[in-house]
């Protein structure tokens, strides 16, 4: 019986967008909290419930909990590094504008791609990969130094601009860990779960160690905390590893460009945030390049949907 990979269809497509939207929008929910809590507690504590809700799937599907049997090493590294990744979104969104944000922190594909390419031989750069690699470092220059000359523009959001690519390339470290590692031999949920556990921890003793402990609580932060451990650290994850494993892989990564796209327009419209025309233009330089890397030639198409057979 085959078991290929489909194309996507139009649930694939509902679902690509749900994603997005839901990844897209999540700093707008960061933002409008920030004065009752802090990005990282928030982050920490929502991760703490999406790793209760993950260990109850677990146990439900008969997957083990017993990770400390596994590349628990590999895996806590991962985790740290996701911690860390969102400790340096957390702080970003305290200093420069959710847009900026998430455009930066989606050049992780761009990193991705580079490390890949050091570390694992049959994953080397076309040349059409190559200036797509080059086209976004140009769209990051452009945005950067464009920026830089606007009125609104300070030191600190430099800073944070700076955090948010830092972010990207440790989101892009620990793509390239678990390829690399015996934590590419386990269940996604498995790699999941070391990875929310091990960055609830780094997360909550950074925000100890920086006295962002203290939180106002109210309705909308709780609904936000729940929907955000709900809707993001649980359920994304899942539909997202249900994705591909049901579609051709490539096929699925390469939209997640609308990501940013849908991230930059809510925070235009919903926090009013300014976007001056550099800022733009280098944006649009970056997806370009982000696509132009991740775009499967018609090879490594056949390739895949072969192996999937």
């Amino acid at each position: 019986m085959s078991t290929s990979r489909k194309p996507l269809d139009a649930t694939a497509y509902l679902c690509i967008v749900m994603l997005c939207t839901l990844w897209g929008g999540q700093q707008i929910l960061f933002k409008l909290t920030i004065d009752d809590i802090s990005p990282s507690m928030q982050i920490g504590l929502r991760s703490i419930l999406g790793c209760v809700l993950l260990a109850l799937f677990m146990w439900y599907q008969g997957t083990s909990l017993a990770l400390w049997r596994g590349p628990w090493r590999a895996g806590m590294a991962v985790g740290l590094i996701f911690g860390l990744e969102w400790w340096m979104i957390g702080e970003s969104l305290r200093l420069t504008t959710a847009s900026h944000l998430v455009v930066f922190l989606y050049t992780a594909p761009i990193f991705t791609a580079l490390g890949l390419h050091i570390w694992v031989p049959e994953e080397n750069l076309s040349r059409r990969q190559w200036f797509g690699v080059f086209v976004s470092f140009i769209g990051i220059a452009v945005g950067f130094i464009g920026g830089a000359n606007q009125p609104h523009f300070d030191l600190k959001m430099l800073l944070g601009d700076l955090l948010a690519l830092g972010a990207g390339l440790g989101w892009a470290v620990t793509t390239v860990l678990i390829r690399t590692t015996g934590l590419a031999k386990l269940p996604a949920t498995q790699t999941t779960f070391y990875q929310l556990f091990f960055a609830a921890l780094a997360l909550l003793f950074a925000c100890f160690v920086t006295g962002q402990l203290n939180v106002r609580w109210s309705p909308f932060l709780v609904v936000s905390l729940i929907s955000q451990g709900v809707l993001i650290a649980f359920l994304s994850l899942l539909v997202w590893f249900w994705l591909l494993k049901h579609y051709l892989a490539s096929r699925v990564s390469i939209f997640t460009f609308l990501t940013p796209l849908i991230g930059v327009s809510f925070g235009v419209l919903i926090l009013d945030e300014p976007l001056h025309a550099e800022f733009v233009w280098g944006a649009l330089m970056v997806m370009l390049g982000v696509i132009m890397v991740n775009w499967p030639s018609k090879i490594a198409a056949m390739t895949e949907q072969a192996k999937s057979v």
